[in-house]
């Protein structure tokens, strides 16, 4: 059988199979927009996801790092604390804490040797509780405990700082009075010191009389060394307790006191202008002292502030990393964006709009960048140069419109024609951008911001100046410190995280230059100037080179 040529296709039918196609290309191209479509939008939310979520990151890490930097200060306050407890609590009675034994022994032979230097005199008074036992054994260990608490403080109380209080054992104390220069002295503090205890002592419910016996020896008539003058001391007390309750008695007189006490000696005036030479003394020591732990906590919150500091650094580091990340499919979806038709008249101006937040994205992390790397080596080899006035009229047709939003006017001073100075142009570009930014988001609507350029010899100085909310003295110490904002720029045109200032600071020191700012005061304006080294003639590129 032969085989039959096929029949040609008809015009109609070829129409209907290219209807078909594009019907089916058609409704490709809308499933492919409708992705596009999603795919903006979902951009679109992250972008303002990661904005909002950047700033509340840098916040909470702000006030992660001034929560720790408090915390280090007051660890390291009571670490001090107990250092200088450490050495006290071996030589402190724990029941009167009052100087023990040990601790009046050490006073006793600085004591004597200072005297021996100066040829003076001291008295040792050897306390003790008459009849006490029988309190603890009415009244119990506790109240005992509470009545010697008592006779501590009552004993303090009647002597000089300059003197020392100590509890030997039990109901028995040591007294060192220091400067002694008559007997009638000691004697005139004897009687004191027995005044002090014939008050009714409260403990456990009842009031009790107590009297004491006390034995006074001196230095150098009763001995030179630590145990001759306390065991003379001793002697003398129970010379004087044979007497009677509420005597005293010096070693090798006869006791005084007794059931009927002589009237108290007359003080000399010797003695009294010693009492007061000591009194101004322990005031002066207690000033020292005063003035040694203030210095201290200043170098100690010096240190905790440098700490805090290098940590905030640390911190940008780590969110500049975070930030560096999303900024990839960000150009990746403007990059889809722009295949549509060009007869599409919303997708080019959205890539435009994504393209523009990308730019201002990146300049963010430059600048987190720039000040994480604070502190660290600039990197060598020589500064191209840059033509300034180039520079300043490309930032300011950048920053033109967030000023015009304001109502505000940018006026830039007459340039003189080839001024380059020592600086890449990016660098002097995030100098100019960052000053230009604070000075408007700062100034009052309708404010007037003010750019000018002078050279003088082989500097170049750049100054941007505003008519706004000024800066208060207090605010100006920090002003290029890091996340350092005065309080009431809080919120002023929009709330910034305070890195833009120290970031300045950072690069033009970093180019050898420096920067400063100066106020009349709080709603008086300020005025920044950068001073950046000039790049001589002989290296400025030919015009069109």
């Amino acid at each position: 059988m032969n085989d039959l040529p096929s029949q040609p296709e008809s015009p109609s039918d070829a129409t209907a199979a290219a209807e078909r196609t594009l019907s089916r290309v058609q409704g490709k191209v809308e499933s492919a927009r409708a992705v596009l479509l999603r795919l903006l939008q979902e951009v679109v939310v992250a972008e303002a996801r990661l904005s909002h979520s950047r700033a509340e990151q840098v916040v909470q890490a702000n006030e992660q790092l001034v929560v720790a930097a408090l915390l280090s200060q007051a660890d390291a306050l009571a670490a001090r604390r107990a250092l200088n407890e450490a050495p006290r609590t071996s030589d402190i009675d724990p029941l009167t804490q009052l100087p023990n034994r040990l601790l009046l022994r050490d006073r006793l032979n600085q004591a004597m040797a200072t005297a021996k230097r100066k040829g003076t005199r001291l008295a040792l008074l050897f306390l003790d509780l008459n009849d006490f036992k029988s309190v603890n054994d009415t009244l119990g260990h506790a109240v005992g405990d509470a009545v010697l608490q008592q006779v501590a403080q009552r004993l303090s109380g009647a002597l000089r700082e300059a003197d020392t209080v100590s509890r030997h054992g039990g109901d028995e104390f040591l007294l060192l009075l220091t400067e002694v220069s008559q007997r009638a002295d000691v004697a005139l503090v004897a009687y004191h010191l027995q005044q002090a205890l014939a008050a009714p002592c409260h403990a456990g419910g009842q009031d009790l009389h107590l009297t004491a016996s006390i034995g006074i020896s001196l230095y150098p008539d009763d001995g030179d060394d630590a145990t001759t003058l306390i065991d003379h001391a001793d002697a003398a007390m129970y010379r004087a307790k044979h007497r009677g309750p509420g005597g005293f008695a010096f070693h090798g007189e006869a006791p005084t006191g007794g059931d009927a006490p002589a009237a108290p000696p007359r003080p000399t005036p010797h003695a009294q202008a010693l009492t007061e030479q000591a009194q101004r003394n322990a005031d002066l020591r207690e000033a020292n002292e005063r003035l040694v732990l203030a210095a201290l906590d200043a170098r100690a919150l010096q240190a905790a502030a440098e700490r805090a500091q290098q940590r905030q650094a640390e911190l940008m580091a780590a969110v500049v990393d975070e930030l560096a990340d999303p900024s990839a499919p960000v150009r990746l979806a403007s990059a889809l964006l722009g295949r549509p038709r060009s007869d599409e008249p919303l997708l080019p101006r959205v890539r435009a709009i994504i393209e523009q937040q990308v730019t201002h994205m990146a300049r963010l992390v430059a600048a987190a960048n720039d000040l994480s790397r604070a502190g660290r080596a600039a990197p060598g080899g020589t500064q191209p140069g840059s033509d300034v006035g180039a520079v300043i009229a490309q930032e300011v047709h950048q920053c033109q419109p967030a000023i015009a939003l304001r109502d505000q006017r940018l006026r830039v001073g007459p340039l003189a024609p080839a001024v380059w100075v020592k600086a890449d142009p990016e660098r002097l570009s995030q100098i100019l951008r960052n000053l230009l930014d604070n000075a408007s988001k700062y100034s009052h609507e309708r404010g007037t911001i003010r750019v000018e350029v002078a050279v003088a010899g082989d500097q170049v100085r750049i100054s941007v100046a505003d008519d706004g909310i000024g800066i208060t003295p207090e605010a100006m110490s920090g002003l290029f410190e890091p996340f350092v904002q005065d309080s009431r720029t809080i919120g002023f045109n929009g709330v910034g995280v305070g890195i833009g200032l120290p970031v300045v600071r950072f690069l033009v020191n970093e180019l050898g230059g420096s920067v400063a700012a100066d106020s009349a005061g709080d709603g008086q304006g300020s005025r920044f100037v950068v001073t950046l080294p000039r790049l001589p003639d002989a290296d400025v590129p030919a015009p069109g080179a």
